[in-house]
């Protein structure tokens, strides 16, 4: 960042003399100094985003906010039922920054759209486009399961922490 900063002429006597410069100095060493120790008093934290309980949704919302949240660079922790639109988190995260804990439950079914008269309408395409952008021991866990469908498939417990890490 840079700063342009008209310098008044201040003269006291015949030899010019800059205060402007002795004080533009002597801020900008305190305010370096302050950030350097404030950057020293701050631990380095750990940041992450914990899921409680979300029954899902819209998927554009939850596609944002997981796009966010990887290019934070944050952890998501699933720590209770993350159903529907909520899954989206495996296709948008690395593995490595996502964990589990004994309460996630993750939870799987076909897509649908509402129709003129608000009825809920299959989508086979953007289901076959969901199911495939899941990570491969998901999408293989879901085939097994017969497959994504208006039925909500539960993937917890040993099957689930067998795919993620358990948060520590």
């Amino acid at each position: 960042m840079s700063l342009a900063l008209d310098r008044p002429n201040l003269r006291l006597s015949s030899a010019p003399l800059d205060l402007w410069n002795i004080d533009v100095r002597f801020f900008v060493l305190r305010v370096v100094l302050l950030a350097a120790l404030s950057m020293l008093a701050v631990a380095p934290a750990s940041a992450e985003v914990r899921i409680l309980a979300s029954p899902g949704g819209q998927i554009g919302p939850y596609l944002k906010l997981f796009s966010a949240v990887n290019q934070s660079g944050e952890r998501v922790v699933i720590d209770g039922p993350c159903l529907s639109a909520c899954t989206l988190v495996l296709m948008t995260l690395p593995r490595r920054r996502i964990c589990v804990t004994p309460r996630a439950v993750l939870g799987f079914h076909a897509a649908t759209s509402r129709d003129f008269f608000g009825r809920s309408v299959y989508e086979p395409e953007a289901t076959g486009v969901v199911l495939s952008a899941y990570p491969s021991a998901v999408r293989q866990w879901i085939v097994r399961h017969g497959g994504l469908s208006s039925r909500l498939l539960l993937l917890r417990g040993r099957e689930l922490a067998a795919m993620y890490p358990r948060c520590r």
